[in-house]
């Protein structure tokens, strides 16, 4: 496994990635391996609704509505037309939700609005550490999406959440050739504090998920190998 057993508990991961690389649907399992095995988590989406995230995470068979009913999840949307006094609001009322919900999962996705919507890079850097800071108080294994870069492809698009990160895992479409078809791959490219693999590997989005074929190079034929999100 690329990871030795799964994102370590206390780590902010960053998922970098561009359109359709399937960052949420990697989110949506990450919280849902947690949930279905005891953990409480909170998922803040910038831009899916309620409704959504839970019709995309039951197309993968990942019952999410058992587990609100059950306070076991929380599901919040923020608007994006108001996201300046939102994020103050988030900041402030975040550590009491994550001790009165005992919390131990946290995703954001994507966190590139949070970081775009800011008007220099000092308030970006400001909040964004600001944020990391409460996260990582709280103790909360936490994942974020964001956008890379159209011009830096391996890099997010403000080049700052990697920096508040304790690992990074870039998910990307490469094409071997003008002939052959796109294929996705993932690469672990940081994860303090753990020996991970550098290997970039190819994945599939299938019924059941992110597969990544850990056993395989880019462009050969894959087996089955599911990503661990415990």
């Amino acid at each position: 496994m690329m990871l030795n057993g799964g994102i370590p508990e206390g780590h902010i991961v960053t998922v970098l990635g561009s359109f359709g690389t399937g960052k949420t649907t990697l989110a949506l399992q990450f919280t849902y391996a947690g949930i279905s095995h005891g953990s409480n988590c909170i998922y803040i989406s910038l831009e899916e609704d309620e409704k959504e995230l839970i019709e995309t995470a039951g197309m993968f068979g990942w019952d999410f509505t058992r587990y609100i009913e059950d306070e076991k999840l929380i599901l919040i949307k923020l608007g994006a037309l108001n996201i300046k006094s939102t994020i103050e609001r988030i900041e402030n009322e975040l550590p009491d939700l994550f001790k009165t919900f005992n919390a131990e999962r946290l995703v954001v996705d994507p966190i590139t609005l949070y970081e775009m919507i800011l008007d220099t890079d000092t308030e970006r850097r400001n909040h964004l550490f600001n944020f990391a800071h409460i996260v990582k108080e709280s103790g909360i294994t936490a994942l974020f999406t964001s956008e890379t870069d159209k011009e830096q492809p391996y890099s997010s698009k403000n080049g700052l959440v990697e920096y508040i990160s304790d690992g990074v895992i870039s998910m990307r479409h490469v094409r071997a050739g003008d002939l052959h078809a796109t294929t996705t791959v993932i690469e672990v490219s940081k994860m303090r504090r753990l020996e991970h693999s550098r290997e970039i590997k190819p994945y599939n989005i299938t019924e059941d998920g992110i597969v990544v074929h850990v056993g395989s190079a880019v462009f050969s034929p894959v087996p089955d190998y599911p990503v661990a999100m415990e």
